[in-house]
């Protein structure tokens, strides 16, 4: 069954964000959605080194907990990772704004962080996806950036978790940097945020950054390098293949061929 959260990648790389959907992430859910209120704002506690290490435990679930624990992972590097387009497991016992139903309301995103002195301060990349993320979430489902939530500020009893650790210190500065994160979320959402950095538009050979879609001589190439059917188009088949390669290569799998994945072809 395919569930409700696939506009989740066309959202997010319409405000210029990196995405890199995981295979079957569109029938990968507890059941589906209900209505979407919000997104609650969540850190993985993982690894410290890697762009995402805990993607597959996000994805999998632990043996006490079955996956997928939330819909979103963004990495350090500011991607995107699409885990799931049904209900996550992430949110627990709770209440935000009167809203109790936190796995059927909220999309959950886990960012890669330890939660830690040893993690603090976040990258800006990574912060500046999270926020322009969760801005383009709430914009698209018509919500105001109070529907912004830490897992910290939702979870009953008060002080059950301690993410996302904007700031490192007590649950009060906890949430205050929370409260500073909702207002560059509302900065963004009204436009007086600058823009994001987008991936650039050719390599130092004047090769055109490529995604799904594309299509000529150029994707042919593409294609030899990755070892798919050379017909021209850059299609799904094409895509996953690039993903495979960026993976054995220790980049992000976004699946675009931009500059550093043409380097690596070279």
């Amino acid at each position: 069954m395919v569930f409700s959260l696939t506009w989740l990648p066309e959202v997010l790389e319409s405000a210029g964000l990196k995405v890199a959907e995981q295979p079957g992430w569109r029938t990968r859910g507890h059941g589906d959605m209900g209505t979407v209120r919000g997104v609650m704002c969540h850190h993985t506690a993982g690894p410290k080194n890697g762009i995402m290490p805990s993607l597959g435990i996000v994805t999998n679930g632990r043996p006490d907990l079955a996956g997928p624990l939330a819909q979103l992972c963004l990495g350090r590097d500011g991607t995107y990772f699409i885990v799931a387009a049904g209900r996550a497991f992430h949110a627990g016992p709770g209440q935000w704004e009167g809203i109790t139903s936190g796995n059927s309301s909220f999309i959950g995103i886990e960012a890669e962080n330890t939660g830690l002195a040893n993690d603090h301060p976040w990258p800006d990349v990574q912060m500046d996806a999270y926020a322009r993320g969760v801005a383009a979430i709430l914009k698209r489902i018509g919500a105001q950036p109070i529907m912004a939530v830490a897992h910290l500020e939702y979870s009953l009893p008060a002080g059950r978790k301690p993410d996302p650790s904007f700031a490192i210190g007590s649950r009060p500065q906890r949430i205050e940097a929370m409260v500073e994160f909702r207002a560059r979320v509302a900065a963004i959402m009204g436009g007086t945020a600058p823009a994001p950095v987008s991936i650039p538009a050719s390599d130092s050979k004047n090769r055109p950054t490529l995604r799904r879609g594309a299509r000529g001589d150029l994707v042919k190439e593409i294609q030899a390098k990755v070892g798919v059917a050379a017909d021209g188009v850059f299609g799904s088949g094409t895509e996953a293949a690039v993903r495979e390669f960026q993976r054995n290569h220790g980049m992000v799998p976004d699946g675009i061929v931009g500059p550093k994945t043409w380097a690596a072809f070279d």
